[in-house]
Formats: structure tokens, C-alpha cells, sequence
């Protein structure tokens, strides 16, 4: 792992995340452009038989151990700071997530390395790696080095696409032992409680007629069912809506809420902040309605009208009935 970038996988109930393909991706393309191997680091239970499916890897390292099973922060930590210490990655990958987070400040501590959150994207320039990284919410984009000799960085999605890192190939797959003070980690697993069942899922939709403020009151929200229903989709909604009761919270678009990848993804009335668009950074098509022309809703939608939305619903629904 000296000299390499590192991809510490996450995984939630025995899965691989598709965050952790979007660090492949930019592993990957960095791992190229510094001359280098791409690893990725695997932490868990009967942990082998997902490797397969980390091909974009050159390697995968496994640690299996059986209180390894479910994350938990001290324990991971104990793990990767024993890795990351004794092979000295270049760059060390974590999903900017709350576990990945979580675990790459704990490791930037233990072991004195820099680290650069929330990045995007990255790129080399002259043989060296750089970051871009949002702030403040987005509104802000920052950049720098990944300063010599290791260095951490937390993925945001948005920057690749999770297609990227799915490559069919087998990696080369090698066993690291567990820490040896694992068992004296401080905090311990003790059940996965699942969200209640009973809503639809947004995150599996590939049609979604997403709602905001424009909606204007509650009422107006039956006027995207009849859209939604009539597209074959779902409503989902930004903030504001599920804030005021609108909609539950298991239709939340954005950093707070899920995060999709539909086929198509109708912004009705939804200005567009950091925090929504967050949540949606894989549509293969979006439009933005918004009747103010400087919405950031705009900036990231590939078509957009600032026609009245309250007003065109209707008529998109009379004309699809007729279709």
C-alpha cells in the first residue's frame, strides 16, 4: 500500500455501498495519473466473497474478524490506523459519509496526517495530486494539494459517476490480520434497527416529481400525484415541504434526506440550494420549474422554463392522458 491510493470500502448489512464505487472511480483515475496501484481496504465479517465485486481495485485487503461484522468507529479505527500506519498510503479515500467521516478524522488524529473533506473531484497536475472541495454549503468550491507523504480525503458524490468504479474484473485479494487490541475497543454493536417499511422507496424510483416552496400550501401538492401518477413516478419533495408536514420524511431528496438516480427528475418549485442538489447528483435528465430566473435550480438542470409550475401542471397532465 506505500505510495498507493487507498480505498477504505464501505459497506451497510453485508453489501458494498455505491459510494464506495464513486471512490473507486476517483481512486482510479488518481491512482493513473500519480503512476500507481489502486488498493482498496475491506473491513468485516466473511468479508472475501465481497471483494469480487471491487474489480476496479488492483487489490483488495481484507480484515475479517467477527466484531468486525458492524462498523463500529473504535474498532475500525484500531483497524485502518494500524493499516494506513504501517503501509503509508499516498492517499487514503473514505466516503464523505457519517461512518466515513467518522473514521478518517479518528485516523487523521491518530496518526498526524492532513486531510481534505467534502472533495468532489480531484485531478494531478505536474505529478501532483489536487483536491476540489466543496464548502459552505456548496457555495463555495476550494482546491489545493494533497500534500506528501500521505494524506486523507473524504468522496462526495456528484463528482464520478458510481458506473466508473464497476469494473468485471477479479482483483488480487490478500488477508491482513486484525489488531490485536481490538477486543479492547470501547464501544460495541449492539442491534441494527431498521427504518419503518410502509413508504414507497424514492432511492429505487426512476421517474420523480420532486416538490419545493413553490408549491405555495399543502393542497398543491395533490396537483404533482396527479403528474407523478400520470408520468408512472412518485412525489418526492425538498426541505421546506417535508418541514411544514407536506410530505413524510421518507420522500426528503438532498444531504439530509436520500439520494437518487432517476431517469427523470422534475423540479417543481424547488430553488435548487446545495443541500438538495446534493441528494440528486446521478438523474440522467432534470428540469427545473421555477418562475425565478436565478435560481440555482438552473445551474445544474439540463432543461429549465420559469413558467408557472401550479399552472403547467395541469396541462402536462391533460396532454400525457391524451399521449
Amino acid at each position: 500500500m506505500t505510495g498507493e491510493v487507498c480505498v477504505v470500502v464501505e459497506t451497510l448489512r453485508g453489501e458494498v455501498t455505491e459510494l464506495t464505487y464513486t471512490m473507486l472511480a476517483a481512486g482510479r483515475r488518481l491512482a493513473d495519473g500519480l503512476k500507481t496501484k489502486l488498493s482498496a481496504l475491506l473491513i468485516g465479517h466473511e468479508v472475501q466473497k465481497m471483494a469480487g465485486a471491487l474489480g476496479a481495485a488492483d487489490r483488495v485487503q481484507c480484515v475479517d474478524h467477527a466484531g468486525l461484522a458492524e462498523f463500529n468507529p473504535d474498532a475500525f479505527l484500531r483497524v485502518v490506523a494500524e493499516a494506513f500506519g504501517g503501509q503509508k498510503p499516498r492517499i487514503g479515500l473514505f466516503g464523505h459519509t457519517a461512518m466515513g467521516t467518522d473514521l478518517a478524522c479518528g485516523v487523521a488524529q491518530r496518526l498526524g496526517l492532513p486531510i481534505a473533506v467534502s472533495c468532489r473531484t480531484f485531478a494531478v497536475a505536474g505529478g501532483n495530486p489536487v483536491y476540489s472541495s466543496l464548502i459552505c454549503g456548496g457555495k463555495i468550491i476550494a482546491e489545493g494539494p494533497l500534500p506528501p507523504p500521505s494524506c486523507l480525503a473524504t468522496v462526495m458524490t456528484g463528482g464520478y459517476k458510481a458506473d466508473e468504479g464497476k469494473v468485471a474484473k477479479a482483483p488480487a485479494v490478500e488477508s491482513l490480520p486484525a489488531p490485536a487490541d481490538l477486543d479492547a475497543a470501547r464501544t460495541h454493536f449492539k442491534q441494527y434497527i431498521e427504518p419503518p417499511a410502509g413508504d414507497v422507496d424514492i432511492s429505487k424510483q426512476a421517474i420523480l416529481v420532486s416538490v419545493g416552496r413553490g408549491m405555495q400550501n399543502k393542497e398543491n401538492v395533490a396537483l404533482a400525484e396527479r403528474l407523478a401518477k400520470a408520468l408512472g413516478g412518485v412525489v418526492a419533495g425538498s426541505r421546506p415541504v417535508i418541514d411544514q408536514g407536506w410530505l413524510p420524511m421518507t420522500r426528503l431528496v438532498g444531504k439530509s434526506g436520500k439520494q437518487v438516480k432517476p431517469k427523470l427528475y422534475l423540479a417543481l418549485g424547488i430553488s435548487g440550494a446545495p443541500e438538495h442538489v446534493e441528494g440528486v447528483p446521478d438523474a440522467d435528465l432534470m428540469i427545473g420549474i421555477n418562475t425565478d430566473a436565478k435560481a440555482p435550480i438552473f445551474d445544474v438542470a439540463h432543461y429549465g422554463t420559469t413558467c408557472d409550475a401550479l399552472k403547467l401542471m395541469p396541462v402536462l397532465v391533460e396532454k400525457l392522458k391524451r399521449a
